[in-house]
């Protein structure tokens, strides 16, 4: 029984801990402590004493998980796949690729925006959020994807066999990693985004601009919310739709934490990881 969680909050700990007391042999993949590792103080939790740091009880569970025997990689979730026969998962991470049986998202909610006019205007109309959906439909045509590190390559090169044209977007920052010369490079920031039914323009704060056909947006590392739509798990406003036991709609993959919205609290994350582990467990023992 194999199952890999994305992320390593709260939600995605408790689910550990759920699922190998269970009986699943468990892998964390996470690239970083989340929001609860940079929150200051931690004081309205259960079993807390005396306030303590964000990162203190991020590390006190982690710590409680690896002595259960859950597994952990530092890795950074490109995309979740599955596999040829339906029952299993690739995970493609910068690093390396994992399989398992049984998935749970965990990645929290992204928080990271772009404030550029135009980009909420024009979301489905030439604006995307997931290559591996959308390459079909700009075969042959110009897109740029807005983004400087591991993931905005990751959505480039998916892009590449597809398309005429193809040009990353920094918006203002120096790339994080190497770029290869098949993919031309702007660093330039950009003031907003044009065009009528759909994307046109991109026009940049030196008031040049580029006529683009598509445009996919790739800031910072994927969250549960950009790995779920690669997966084809229905969003309902950016958050994931689950059940009551945590379920998606695609069998085997579980979500919990603030990807599904509601009260963004460690009460509720806990919470939800547990029904997230033991309904992959349950799931897993079907098979």
């Amino acid at each position: 029984m194999r199952m890999i969680i994305i992320g390593s909050g709260p939600a995605g700990i408790s689910a550990a801990l759920y699922a190998r007391r269970a009986g699943a042999e468990v892998t964390v993949i996470s690239k970083g402590g989340g929001a609860l590792a940079s929150a200051e103080l931690v004081e309205n939790y259960y079993g807390l004493s005396r306030p303590i740091s964000g990162a203190e009880l991020a590390h006190n569970g982690i710590d409680g998980a690896r002595r259960l025997g859950v597994h952990f990689e530092t890795d950074e979730v490109m995309a979740v796949l599955p596999m040829h026969d339906g029952r299993a998962f690739r995970i493609e991470g910068s690093c390396r690729t994992y399989e398992c049986d049984a998935v749970i998202l965990a990645a929290g909610a992204r928080r990271k925006t772009l404030s550029i006019a135009g980009l909420a205007e024009f979301e489905g109309r030439g604006i995307s959020y997931c290559a591996v959906c959308d390459a079909f439909f700009y075969r042959g045509k110009k897109v740029a994807v807005i983004g400087a590190g591991d993931y905005a390559l990751h959505e480039a090169e998916i892009l590449r066999p597809h398309v005429a044209q193809l040009v990353l977007l920094t918006h203002g920052e120096e790339p994080m990693i190497e770029i290869p010369d098949s993919i031309a490079v702007h660093t330039r920031r950009i003031a907003r985004i044009e065009g009528e039914r759909r994307v046109r323009q991109i026009v940049f704060d030196d008031d040049t601009r580029m006529d683009v056909d598509g445009l996919f947006i790739a800031i910072g590392t994927a969250g549960s919310s950009e790995l779920a739509r690669k997966l084809g798990v229905l969003l309902s406003d950016g958050k994931i739709i689950v059940g009551e036991q945590m379920e998606t709609n695609v069998p085997g993959v579980y979500a919990a934490g603030d990807c599904t919205g509601g009260l963004l609290q460690i009460v509720k994350a806990v919470y939800e990881g547990a029904v997230a582990g033991l309904s992959a467990v349950r799931y897993l023992r079907e098979q």
